[in-house]
């Protein structure tokens, strides 16, 4: 018998719906599932409110770990998985601790581990500091899969915060989408489960490399890569300022976390679109370059399809 780690944290809810729909083909006779869902000491609201949101960034940017509850199991695993939301172009604070815990690095020693992501479109960077993560653990990266909002980035620039800020997620003024992942898109998160048991059942976990490519794993819209190198600059520049100044929570931080968010919103209303432009440009002219960045932020698994048919009958 086969048996398989997944480990998450999700605030909303919506990464719980894509882990369940990931994994219900491993819940079978042959495989064993044991799902750890991680618990920070200090809890992390849903919805936010804007300071307490704001607050985590600089922590976030900078892998800062929190306390969270100790996890016991004595079982040795085959195969692992970890369900992560980004947060501020970064793994989640309570992933990192996990990551940076004595459990893991003891348990994913070695292990072939597949990287699954529910946000919205702008992830890059956050799954290059999750390689980070598990390359310091020596954990085996063999697959990331990632599910992002639906709508345009216009769009989930409205309705994400809003989301995360107040809980609705709905529809409205007939120009906003349903914020967070389509529901069609976590029901058919099954078949990277259906592959992930096809490989469990022939050992291939242990090659370790990509069970899930050929799956339209992860796709990476070029378009935003320079926009999430210059944001993970900025908040690592404002990040190191406000650690600094105080710890996570100290009210003496928040002037300074409002200064930044007034300079975030006036580099998005100038300075975005005009590197929006630039781009394009710089895109036309080294489409070759882009084209083979793009392939890179998009391994192990990447982006073809020439597997879908074969399980599209489970979907």
């Amino acid at each position: 018998m086969k048996k398989v780690l997944i480990v998450s944290y999700s605030q909303t809810g919506q990464l719980s719906e894509v882990t369940s729909s990931l994994s219900a083909p491993l819940r079978c006779k042959e495989i064993e599932i044991h799902h750890k869902i991680i618990k920070p000491k200090k809890e992390y609201p849903f919805p936010w409110s804007f300071f307490e949101f704001m607050d985590c960034f600089p922590e976030s940017v900078y892998l800062d770990p929190c306390e969270i509850e100790e996890i016991e199991d004595s079982n040795d695993y085959d195969l692992v998985i970890i369900s992560y939301q980004v947060w501020f172009l970064s793994p989640s604070i309570p992933i990192t601790s996990f990551l940076k815990s004595k459990f893991a690095k003891e348990k994913l020693k070695d292990k072939p581990v597949i990287t699954v992501i529910a946000c919205r479109n702008m992830w890059v960077m956050a799954q290059e500091k999750m390689k980070s993560l598990l390359s310091d653990i020596n954990a085996k990266l063999i697959d990331n899969i990632v599910l992002i909002d639906q709508g345009s980035s216009l769009a989930t620039f409205i309705t994400t915060p809003r989301w995360m800020l107040t809980g609705r997620r709905n529809a409205f003024w007939k120009i906003f989408p349903k914020a967070g992942v389509d529901e069609k898109e976590i029901k058919n998160a099954s078949r990277f489960g259906f592959a992930i048991k096809e490989a469990l059942e022939n050992n291939l976990e242990k090659e370790q490399r990509s069970i899930c490519s050929g799956l339209k794993a992860a796709n990476v819209d070029e378009k935003l890569i320079k926009s999430e190198q210059i944001g993970t600059k900025s908040f690592m520049i404002w990040g190191k300022l406000i650690r600094k100044i105080g710890k996570a929570g100290e009210l003496k931080r928040r002037p300074f976390i409002a200064l930044y968010t007034v300079f975030l919103i006036l580099i998005i209303m100038t300075v975005v679109p005009i590197n929006m432009i630039v781009q394009t440009i710089i895109r036309k002219i080294s489409k070759e370059k882009i084209l083979k960045q793009k392939a890179f932020y998009e391994m192990p698994s990447g982006n073809d399809d020439f597997r879908m048919k074969d399980f599209a009958k489970n979907e």
